[in-house]
């Protein structure tokens, strides 16, 4: 873990700025979406726009986007010739390589603004090669503990790495980690906080407004229905007001409405039967989808697809969304960190999944949750990309 070679690697192939201005986004949840609402402001407002995301579902493409296009093959293909070409006998990482890619796609592109987000934690990211104009940290919570740390502050130390001095910090929390805190403060950055720089307040079931000590405009709810995506969107907003560069009035509005991010409670109707897609993956996670799920009632059951990677905490995703789940259907996943359905179960046997059903993959399980599913009721599809993207390839070659 280090920042040297991909440094070194990134000097050789001449990368500068991968745009005018640039945005990183950093946190345990949410960073997809606020990019996709940075993204898609910045796009109504005019601007040629660059994200860089992680991961992808279906195709490495969606990873590396201009103006809301995935980069075709050859582009990528050349930028990953860039790096082969530059990097010698230095070693990279598979995330090094595609993010040393992404920065030499974005520097041919003359893109307006970059939004770059980070992969894992951010001192130690490839993303924090770069000095952006505008950090955004949206939430911290316990993920990766082996690798970021065991508690919020320990993890926020390592997501307050993408802070640089003299420079906005975005914290999309009303009480984010004193170490998040203490280190916009040592370096003179101007930390600007939800809930307290900036306000999300709820008009009406289709209006919301955002607001600071200076501004505020009136907006549409986003189409990214969760009630935690107008957090989102207004941490997007402050990001981008941050930047003082104009954005049109309608810009904000056209933005908020029209942005889009597979797999954050994507919607497929079978046979009466709304299936919902999610990635999330942690207790966090699981606690804005049981709101969500809350906030939107059926007439019928919930029905919950999960599968889930080994070193997540299973019982803590559980607990958060029981209250709002009838029935379990477990799914394995393949792959170094999977583990089976029954693995799976036997780590849940203290809550109401104890008695779940099982099935080898997550396409079993999905197909005996609508068996079971009647109309009116829903089918909840979550608990990690993997989870998604199966799901997903199932769904949409049956359409």
């Amino acid at each position: 873990m280090g920042l040297d070679r991909v440094r070194d690697v990134a000097a050789r192939m001449q990368l500068g700025r991968p745009g005018e201005h640039t945005i990183v986004v950093g946190g345990t949840n949410g960073k997809g979406s606020t990019v996709a609402f940075i993204e898609s402001i910045a796009r109504a407002a005019g601007w040629k726009v660059g994200a860089y995301t992680s991961p992808h579902l279906l195709a490495y493409n969606e990873r590396v986007r201009i103006n809301g296009v995935d980069a075709d093959d050859a582009t990528l293909v050349a930028g990953f010739n860039a790096v082969e070409d530059a990097r010698g006998d230095t070693p990279l990482t598979y995330f090094e390589y595609g993010t040393l890619c992404a920065l030499w796609v974005f520097q041919q592109a003359n893109l307006d603004l970059a939004v770059l987000e980070v992969g894992l934690g951010g001192r130690l990211d490839a993303v924090n090669i770069i000095d952006a104009d505008v950090s955004v940290i949206t939430t911290v919570d316990i993920d990766h503990a082996d690798w970021l740390g065991s508690d919020r502050e320990a993890i926020g130390e390592e997501k307050a790495g993408i802070i640089r001095g003299w420079k906005p910090v975005i914290l999309g929390e009303t009480d984010p980690p004193s170490s998040v805190l203490r280190r916009a403060y040592v370096l003179g950055a101007n930390a600007i906080r939800g809930g307290s720089d900036f306000f999300a307040e709820a008009i009406d079931a289709e209006h919301w407004a955002w607001r600071d000590v200076s501004f505020r405009i009136e907006l549409p709810q986003p189409a990214l229905w969760a009630p935690i995506q107008r957090s989102n969107a207004a941490t997007a907003i402050a990001a981008l007001r941050a930047l003082d560069k104009p954005v049109p009035d309608a810009a904000w509005a056209q933005g908020v409405a029209e942005a889009r991010v597979a797999g954050r409670l994507q919607s497929f109707l079978r046979e009466g039967v709304e299936v919902l897609l999610d990635v999330g993956h942690n207790p966090q996670a699981a606690g804005a989808l049981a709101a969500a799920l809350s906030a939107r009632p059926v007439t019928g059951r919930t029905l919950a697809v999960y599968a889930a990677l080994a070193d997540k905490d299973a019982p803590g995703v559980v607990q958060a969304l029981q209250a709002q789940v009838d029935a379990w259907v477990l799914a394995g996943l393949d792959g170094a960190r999977g583990q089976s359905a029954r693995q799976l179960r036997d780590r849940l046997q203290d809550s109401n999944a104890a008695r779940a059903e099982l099935a080898d993959n997550v396409a079993a399980a999905v197909n005996a949750a609508l068996a079971q599913a009647g109309e009116g009721d829903r089918v909840l599809v979550f608990g990690s990309f993997h989870t998604v993207a199966e799901a997903l390839s199932m769904l949409r070659s049956a359409d």
